[in-house]
C-alpha cells in the first residue's frame, strides 16, 4: 500500500495553530481541492482575503502548507497543503493542559464538520439518484474490545479505506464522470464506561 504523505504533530505549538477552526478549514479545502489563493479561499470561507491570508501563513509557519513559488505574483500568493494528512496521539498532551485542550479542540472542530457534512447529506438526499441514497450508510455497534484489538481494528479499517482510495487514483476517476462522487468516509472506534450515552 503507498504511504500518503502525513505530518504527525508532536509539537503543542503545531497542534494549538490547528486548533483554530477557520484554520481546519483552510486546510481542508487545499487538501480536498488543491492549491488556492488567499482570495479564492476567502470567497468560500466567507471571509476577507487578508483574514485568510494571516492564517496561511500560520499554518505555513508550523509546517501545513507551504506556498507555491512557481505560479502566482507578490500580490496573489498560491498555497498548497504540505502533506495530505495529519496524525497525532492525543496521549503525547496528557501531560501538558495547554496542549491537551488544543488537542481537544482540533478533534471537536473535526466533528462539528463531519455533523455539518452529514447535515449536507440530509439537505441534499432528494436531489440525489437512487442508488447513491441506497450506499449512503451510517451504522453503530458495540464491541468489547482490549486496547491492542481497538487498534487493530482500527487499522484494518483504514487500510481497507485506502486500498479503495488507490484504486480509485490508479484507475484515473474523477467525480461526475461515469457515475462516479467523492466519498467521505467517517468512523470513530471510542472506549465509553458507565451507560452508553444515548
Amino acid at each position: 500500500m503507498t504511504e500518503r504523505p502525513t505530518i504527525r504533530v508532536q509539537d503543542p505549538e503545531a497542534l494549538a495553530a490547528l486548533a483554530h477552526p477557520l484554520r481546519g478549514r483552510l486546510l481542508s479545502l487545499l487538501r480536498a481541492d488543491g492549491p488556492a489563493t488567499a482570495s479564492g479561499l476567502a470567497e468560500r470561507v466567507g471571509e476577507s482575503s487578508g483574514v485568510t491570508s494571516y492564517h496561511l501563513r500560520k499554518l505555513a509557519e508550523v509546517g501545513f502548507v507551504e506556498e507555491e513559488t512557481d505560479r502566482g505574483t507578490k500580490r496573489e500568493r498560491w498555497w498548497r497543503a504540505a502533506h495530505t494528512a495529519t496524525s497525532w496521539s492525543p496521549s503525547d498532551f496528557l501531560g501538558d493542559p495547554e496542549a491537551h485542550k488544543a488537542s481537544v479542540s482540533v478533534r471537536r472542530e473535526w466533528y462539528r464538520w463531519q455533523q455539518r457534512l452529514l447535515d449536507q447529506w440530509m439537505a441534499e438526499e432528494r436531489d440525489w439518484e437512487p442508488e447513491w441514497v441506497d450506499v449512503a450508510a451510517s451504522s453503530d455497534d458495540m464491541v468489547v474490545l482490549t486496547p491492542a484489538e481497538a487498534e487493530a481494528l482500527g487499522t484494518e479499517l483504514w487500510d481497507t479505506v485506502q486500498r479503495f482510495r488507490e484504486r480509485s487514483v490508479a484507475a484515473g476517476r474523477q467525480a461526475g464522470v461515469d457515475g462516479a462522487e467523492r466519498v467521505v468516509v467517517l468512523f470513530h472506534t471510542v472506549p465509553i464506561r458507565g451507560e452508553w450515552p444515548l
